[in-house]
């Protein structure tokens, strides 16, 4: 009795510190600047050749049903068409619920001057929804609460918009434009998922011929939600090892490094310290990413850093 009412506890605690007063609904990314295409799906293709990315993460290291969250996704050019193809597969799990979400996206690209880009992109997928409240950290008397939902179909339908070039990007999407089920962690129970709109932007600079400042940030915009922003600055040096911190506002401060291993892999690893009081019950956030890159040639490697 009095381990379930500690994990009661940690889990409103957390909820409240951590999650801006609202709940989490899609999943969160440190290295959102590697892992673009699950937010917007306009990235599709843009590296110029194929590009496969598998992503782990597990969050809030100690807390009973924090969210756990593995990504793979795929994407690449169409020849000449100035068409990208993309698949994302996503599976999250957060207390009771588990969501596994698997689409297509598909971007075109036009040209806009000798050095930019401007893609548009298109989302088409679905999601399962499971959810077993024995699984849960409360027990609602409520039968409605009590009904377990298995296997439960709900369309993606999203879009966006990435404009980018050999030094810098922005992008706005919207995963999702259809306010279906989703597990609402907040109240432990299912409510109407609300829009999301991603924006994204960064930059690269020059600081010698070593040495690269990679600043990016990332606002999330959630109706009926306060602004959620990720401010990151990487540091990369020769060209194979990045390091640098990220801060979510109000929520955690990040380590990232980057390792190019050769001119196809790329490993990555991030570790979220929680600023908030929630930190005294979990142990960090850690999230691992592979990148490898199907190219024809070492050579044709695009000058692009991000």
């Amino acid at each position: 009795m009095i381990k379930n009412i500690k994990n009661i506890a940690i889990v409103v605690i957390g909820l409240i510190s951590c999650s801006n007063l609202f709940a989490q609904q899609d999943p969160e990314y440190t290295q959102y600047m590697y892992n673009t295409m699950v937010i917007n799906p306009g990235y599709a293709g843009s590296k110029g050749y194929g590009s496969l990315t598998l992503l782990g993460r597990s969050q809030w290291v100690g807390v009973n049903g924090a969210p756990e969250t593995q990504t793979l996704s795929f994407h690449t050019p169409l020849g000449l068409s100035n068409l990208g193809l993309g698949f994302n597969l996503i599976k999250d799990e957060l207390g009771p619920s588990e969501e596994i979400y698997a689409d297509a996206n598909i971007s075109y690209t036009l040209r806009t001057s000798e050095v930019g880009n401007l893609a548009f992109g298109l989302r088409l997928g679905g999601r399962m929804l499971n959810i077993d409240w024995s699984k849960g950290n409360f027990q609602n008397p409520d039968v409605v609460f009590n009904q377990n939902i298995n296997n439960r179909f709900l369309a993606t339908v999203g879009a966006g918009f990435y404009y980018y070039t050999d030094k810098w990007y922005l992008g706005l999407s919207v995963p999702n434009f259809l306010r279906t089920d989703h597990y609402d962690d907040l109240v432990e129970s299912v409510a109407i998922e609300r829009l999301h709109y991603f924006l994204i932007l960064g930059r690269v600079f020059d600081l010698s011929e070593d040495v690269k400042f990679k600043p990016a940030a990332l606002a999330k915009i959630v109706s009926g939600a306060p602004l959620s922003i990720d401010i990151s600055a990487n540091f990369l040096f020769n060209e194979r090892f990045t390091a640098g911190l990220s801060y979510r506002w109000d929520d955690s401060i990040s380590a990232l490094i980057n390792i190019q291993v050769n001119d196809r892999l790329q490993i990555g690893y991030a570790y979220d310290l929680t600023t908030s009081n929630f930190r005294n019950y979990n142990s960090g956030t850690h999230e691992v990413m592979l990148t490898y890159d199907l190219l024809k040639a070492p050579k044709l490697k695009s000058p692009r850093f991000f």
